[in-house]
């Protein structure tokens, strides 16, 4: 299975990370509040972007799978911290809520 991760600024759209393009390492761990991403990324014009808007993020995860539809999963940021940690190279963003869905499958009522 393949994993994506992006990170997007919510009201413009605008990638600021997608590991498909840049070799980030990351993890996700779930906590208490929800989903705590770690991005291990130096600090640069785009991580300055990602703390001006912490507000204003959206995270997501893309699982592909031969044969398989991809399945997408939006966590969402709102108010919870988004923090860089200079000495350790580490960007931290907590997502308290998500949605997993399939586009294929994904129908508006």
């Amino acid at each position: 299975m393949k994993e994506t991760l992006l990170v997007k600024h919510a009201v413009g759209g605008r990638t600021l990370i997608d590991s498909s393009k840049l070799d980030v390492v990351y993890r996700v761990e779930k906590v208490e509040a929800g989903w705590l991403f770690s991005l291990n990324v130096p600090f640069d014009a785009v991580v300055e972007d990602i703390l001006n808007w912490k507000d204003e993020l959206n995270v997501f995860l893309f699982h592909e799978s031969e044969g398989e539809p991809t399945k997408k999963t939006w966590f969402y940021v709102k108010d919870n911290p988004v923090k860089y940690d200079l000495e350790k190279h580490c960007l931290t963003i907590v997502a308290e809520a998500h949605i997993e869905y399939v586009p294929e499958r994904f129908r508006a009522t």
